[in-house]
């Protein structure tokens, strides 16, 4: 088959396709993966066809960011970036899918990849990295505390997603409008439409930190995570080394994408907390941390591959991003999370929840004395042995391998109703 995979966000949106992609090639697909354009190298170092999609996730990053924890206002900032691109990504969306036979699809191109699917009369499949499109009693909707209630849980699910049709629908129009568009009758994945296949939904995460959901209707599959073999090749700089070598197994700090205004105060937090644990510490400034000079406690260094670094480092302090937790998991060390925005807060509450981390500090309530008590709790025998047998579950399982054969299970029965496919 021909796979066209759309994806759009920081890296953490964009890394979990680079394996299944390479598992897809492997069986002999065919793959184009569709991302923003900022990520070229990454896609194609990995010999996989890279679509550049236009907008600036570091801009997107920038705007949740300033909008916190406010459910609207992070709405009304996604709305107003995806109006903005949205007659670009239209048509290069199109032209990604031009000669696809399946179209795997994730949060941001949810409505218009569905759309586009059905058009062509080719089968589509929805991925998530976190629980947005699936409604459930369990948890409410990631931008919500536990509201302790099942029928509130669901209840909060049912409205996000209503919210979300409802604003594909608005900023599509406004699109169309503004471009000078067609109108075009668009469809969502989420909903029955007999007699075309019910989208499969695939939870990209593992069933030992979310379960599957027994109000969940039979198209909704967790598969686990989809990583990478280990990274036996990566060289790592010369200052890394050293610094690994010099001393006991350090703290990771990393808040990724995060593009936020308070970091040169945030950093100040980490470099105290750590100076009074008597902790090292590598800090992987990413796009938004502060950036400042190496000391023989502590390196800046812009990234390093979680997968070689984090089994040689004793904890994870991190944003919540749900590649970096996953990452976290599968190293099997405990982890303090610092939510900034979307759906961070929920991850810390997950990691929380099976024991691996204490509770999470909101970036906006972060002092030192917090971070420092955090960091106690984490050295605590409970929680090093919960992480450590949690990342042995992990690493038994094969995210990538299932996912691969739903798409070929759901490909080989849609062909059965869709002759023509």
């Amino acid at each position: 088959m021909n796979i066209t995979i759309l994806t759009f966000g920081s890296r953490g949106d964009v890394q979990p396709f680079l394996p299944l992609s390479l598992g897809l090639m492997s069986r002999g697909h065919d793959v184009i993966l569709a991302a923003p354009a900022r990520f070229k190298s990454l896609v194609e170092e990995n010999g996989i066809t890279f679509f550049p999609l236009a907008g600036d996730p570091e801009e997107l990053s920038r705007r949740l960011n300033d909008a916190g924890y406010n459910f609207f206002k992070l709405v009304k900032e996604l709305m107003s970036h995806a109006v903005d691109i949205g007659a670009e990504m239209m048509r290069q969306t199109d032209e990604a899918c031009r000669d696809a036979d399946l179209i795997i699809h994730t949060f941001a191109h949810a409505v218009g990849a569905h759309t586009l699917a059905r058009e062509k009369n080719i089968p589509d499949i929805h991925i998530q990295t976190f629980p947005m499109f699936t409604p459930t009693g369990d948890y409410p909707n990631i931008s919500l505390p536990n509201l302790g209630n099942r029928f509130l849980n669901r209840f909060s699910h049912t409205v996000s997603l209503k919210i979300s049709e409802l604003t594909s629908s608005f900023g599509f129009e406004q699109v169309r409008r503004r471009a000078g568009l067609p109108k075009r009758k668009l469809y969502s994945p989420f909903k029955d439409s007999p007699p075309r296949l019910r989208t499969p939904i695939l939870c990209a995460w593992s069933p030992s930190l979310i379960p599957p959901s027994s109000d969940w209707s039979p198209h909704v599959h967790v598969t686990g995570y989809y990583f990478f073999p280990y990274n036996d090749s990566y060289t790592p700089p010369n200052e890394l080394n050293e610094f690994l070598e010099a001393g006991k197994p350090p703290v990771c700090v990393s808040f990724g994408s995060m593009v936020n205004k308070n970091a040169e105060k945030v950093d100040e937090i980490i470099r105290e907390s750590l100076k009074r644990t008597n902790n090292r510490g590598i800090i992987l400034s990413g796009w938004g941390s502060a950036k400042r000079e190496s000391t023989s406690e502590l390196l800046y260094l812009e990234s390093a591959p979680h997968d070689w670094l984090l089994p040689k480092c004793k904890m994870l302090i991190h944003h919540g991003g749900a590649g970096t937790t996953s990452a976290g998991l599968r190293a099997g060390i405990p982890q303090v999370v610092v939510p900034f925005t979307a759906d961070q807060p929920f991850w810390g509450g997950r990691v929380h929840a099976i024991g691996v981390a204490p509770m999470p500090i909101r970036v906006s309530q972060l002092t030192a004395g917090k971070m420092v008590r955090a960091m106690a709790e984490v050295e605590s025998k409970a929680i090093l042995e919960q992480a450590q047998a949690t990342g042995q579950r992990i690493r038994g399982e094969n995210g990538v391998g299932e996912a691969v054969r739903l798409v070929e299970s759901y490909a080989a029965e849609y062909s059965k109703i869709n002759p023509i496919f």
